[in-house]
């Protein structure tokens, strides 16, 4: 047998062991969610056709030809009884696009289509990544994502700008595109649509920043209106997720997932980002809206819901956790989550303790002494119950 016949051999039979392999639900640690022994994908879920050559004739070693380097930061929906993401795969050329995986059961056995999704290209477009999916009262499922281009006006050969992309589907098959949205308040690289109508207008959850990079004088998340999708374009931004002082959502913090309806209110789970000595530090948090009037902030829970520990601090960006893309199925939640963008994980919660925490845990008092004043009544009370 020769050097490629064998090579091939072996790893189509690592292959179809890794992506068939059974994920493990682990105990929770804090009784908020329950993490998974593994990732749902990797840059190894990538298909073999994606990266080698089978013509033993061009490829005698049976060589990897074009790498995927991550599998992150993905988009989620339920849809035909499957869990679907569009999930941001980078090869080693740096080159992000999207590609589709699917799972039975939203926890393993995700496997890629065929081909990755052929985006209709816009002029000037050099990366597209983090796409966030939302189905719409309106009828149509829509993708929202960064729209990254050089930025030519400087000379810096690093600058970039980035916009909100939009794309559309009735079949998450074959996609239009949309005019970038247009923002009067800087870039834009977080971007979510509501799921319903506000007033007979499409909302939008943004994070507006001066640069690429930093935000600059960007405050947190925001929320604006939309007259017309076929045309978008945002009126006034009105600050929603503030950005505060020696919090976890000091240096920045954006939207994540699309709100999940819950009796209770529009429950979020967003990004925050603040700096530490070995660099920017990314959490997901929560908060909740109110289910009449989606700008008004009811619930803010203190302090981080999910950061990275372990394996996942390790990785291309280091120390960051961040999710675009959640599923409400049966009464649980799937959130998936990026690692330090390398790879996707799960947790799963009942709606009830996503409501239960959302609601019911104490909000940030902004100060160290309110913190102690804080943790010191949940103590008495506690006491006082032996």
């Amino acid at each position: 047998m020769s050097i490629f016949e064998t090579e091939k051999k072996q790893r189509e039979a690592d292959f179809a062991a890794f992506i068939t392999r059974k994920n493990v639900r682990l105990p929770s640690k804090n009784g908020r969610y329950s993490r998974y022994q593994y990732p749902v994908l990797t840059a190894d879920h990538a298909p073999l056709e994606w990266r080698y050559d089978f013509s033993p004739e061009d490829n005698p070693f049976f060589m990897e030809r074009l790498g995927v380097n991550a599998a992150f930061n993905a988009g989620a929906i339920l849809w035909q009884g499957k869990f679907l993401l569009v999930v941001r795969v980078e090869g080693e050329d740096r080159k992000s696009f999207f590609a589709i995986a699917e799972s039975p059961n939203g926890v393993d056995n995700f496997r890629f289509r065929d081909y990755p999704m052929d985006l209709p290209d816009i002029p000037g477009e050099t990366n597209v990544y983090d796409m966030r999916l939302t189905a719409h009262e309106d009828g149509w499922i829509y993708g929202l994502f960064c729209s990254e281009s050089k930025d030519t006006a400087s000379k810096e050969i690093s600058a970039a700008c980035a916009a909100c992309g939009i794309v559309r589907t009735h079949d998450l098959k074959t996609w239009e595109r949309l005019p970038n949205l247009i923002s009067h308040s800087g870039q834009q690289r977080n971007v979510v649509l509501h799921p319903e109508f506000v007033g007979g207008k499409y909302a939008f959850y943004t994070r507006p920043q001066d640069g690429f990079i930093d935000t600059g004088s960007g405050g947190g998340v925001c929320f604006g209106y939309c007259d017309d999708i076929l045309h978008p374009e945002l009126g006034t931004e009105k600050l929603l997720s503030p950005r505060r002082y020696h919090t976890i959502t000091e240096a920045k913090n954006g939207a994540g997932a699309p709100p999940i309806r819950t009796p209770k209110g529009w429950i979020h789970i967003a990004h925050g980002v603040r700096n530490t000595a070995a660099g920017l530090r990314y959490v997901i948090y929560v908060f909740a809206t109110s289910l009449t009037n989606p700008e008004k902030v009811i619930a803010e829970p203190g302090g981080y819901y999910i950061a990275p520990e372990g394996e996942e601090r390790v990785g291309d960006v280091s120390n960051v956790v961040f999710t675009n893309g959640a599923i409400l199925h049966e009464g649980i939640v799937y959130i998936y989550y990026a690692s330090s963008d390398t790879r996707t994980h799960v947790a799963t919660c009942t709606l009830e303790q996503l409501i239960d925490y959302t609601f019911n845990t104490p909000p940030d008092g902004l100060r160290s002494y309110e913190s102690v004043q804080t943790r010191k009544s949940l103590i008495t009370k506690n006491l006082t119950r032996r």
